[in-house]
């Protein structure tokens, strides 16, 4: 097995977490040293207004801050005040969860339907299922894992089993669903007789989610900082106290753990608009605000080759490889237009797409490649979650 690390360190951007498989940098995350990512927090919002022309409603969940939440899905919602009936309304005080941070002009999005992720585990309010990650395609295991968990499931929550349950001990799934269990009891219990615009569960920093969300392939987390150290200790403690032994402070200071993995070479790489292929192609990687197009370009390979339909499907396969690896590098999501070069063979349009969504499958978020057009343009959507890199890597 490859040496794979988690990487925390501090930078002069803030502090990164990079994961390495081998030698190379996978995923990145890096949280500004001035501001804190609110992207899992949950507060008692006051609903301010009703928009009914969009069915949804603004939420002052700090004090002059608002979140976006749609009524879509609203009838598990926990109200703070007294109420009749489940409708949401102006002046309602309610537990809110930010599920996606503010992007530029749009405000953050919120849910009434929050949730406690852990390693295995993700406590679900207001979804009372039982379900398993599609990424354990085993039915012993996924039927193993159901089985343990059903004796604790309720009519107000569900779980979700994560990727990384696949094979784990009993023991752990069950610790850690107590703990889950106990932040539900807190928020629902005592949190709603707080004052309204609380905070009411502050999600752990991006770089201990970086730990949490690290699959089991991670045989080392290493840090150079003794204060992340200290921090990344009493996280795992309380949370992860399987993974306590692969915590590991660098402590040699001829060489930075910045300079010996060349962190910030890396980073500058991942947020260049252009990406060479080894076939001569290259990547040219242009995000907007509303989708990102990456177009694929034959560059060197394509000149002296008389093979040309040829030289474009290798190109082309190379490019999907690298463009599924990129979008989990860049966390790039949502809406991704590719452009890919030509090709005349039907047959090789569906190679190319069937090569594209194996390659997706490796992602730990969701991403899904949808048909080829005649022009070689393929979409495919990637779940939105936190700021894509080169946000976070030049906040604006």
């Amino acid at each position: 097995m490859e040496n794979n690390k988690l990487l925390v360190t501090v930078l002069e951007q803030g502090i990164l977490a990079a994961n390495y498989e081998g030698n190379r940098m996978v995923q990145v995350n890096i949280e500004p040293r001035d501001t804190k990512s609110i992207l899992g927090n949950i507060y008692l919002g006051q609903v301010k207004n009703i928009v009914k022309n969009i069915n949804a409603a603004f939420v002052e969940y700090e004090k002059g801050k608002m979140c976006y939440l749609s009524l879509k899905d609203t009838e598990k919602a926990v109200f703070a005040n007294v109420k009749k009936n489940n409708k949401i309304c102006e002046g309602d005080t309610i537990v809110v969860q930010i599920s996606r941070e503010d992007v530029k002009t749009k405000a953050p999005v919120a849910t009434v339907c929050f949730a406690f992720t852990g390693k295995y585990l993700v406590l679900t309010h207001g979804k009372s299922r039982l379900s398993v990650s599609t990424k354990i395609s085993e039915e012993e295991e996924r039927e193993r894992l159901k089985e343990l968990l059903r004796p604790y499931q309720r009519e107000e929550y569900g779980f979700i089993l994560r990727t990384n349950a696949l094979g784990a001990e009993e023991e752990a799934i069950l610790r850690e669903q107590r703990i889950l269990n106990g932040l539900y009891q807190n928020i629902t219990e005592f949190g709603i007789h707080k004052e309204k615009r609380s905070l009411l569960y502050q999600a752990p920093a991006n770089y201990l989610c970086s730990i949490r969300d690290s699959q089991d392939t991670v045989s080392e987390i290493v840090t150079d900082s003794s204060e992340l150290y200290r921090q990344m200790e009493e996280y795992l403690n309380c949370y992860q106290m399987e993974d306590l032994g692969k915590l590991r402070l660098y402590e040699d200071t001829s060489t930075s753990l910045d300079r010996l993995y060349a962190l910030t070479t890396n980073l500058e790489k991942a947020v260049s608009k252009q990406v060479w292929l080894k076939s001569g192609g290259y990547l040219v990687i242009e995000p907007t605000e509303a989708l990102t197009v990456i177009d694929v370009n034959t560059g060197k390979a394509i000149k002296g080759n008389k093979k040309v339909q040829e030289t474009f499907f290798k190109i082309n396969l190379e490019a999907a490889k690298e463009i599924a690896f990129q979008m989990r590098l860049r966390n790039l999501s949502g809406i991704i237009i590719v452009d890919f070069i030509d090709m005349a063979s039907d047959e090789d349009k569906q190679e190319l797409l069937r090569t594209l969504r194996e390659h997706l499958k490796k992602d730990p978020l969701k991403a899904v490649a949808l048909d080829i057009t005649p022009l070689g343009l393929v979409e495919i959507t990637r779940k939105k979650l936190r700021k894509p890199l080169h946000e976070q890597f030049h906040p604006i």
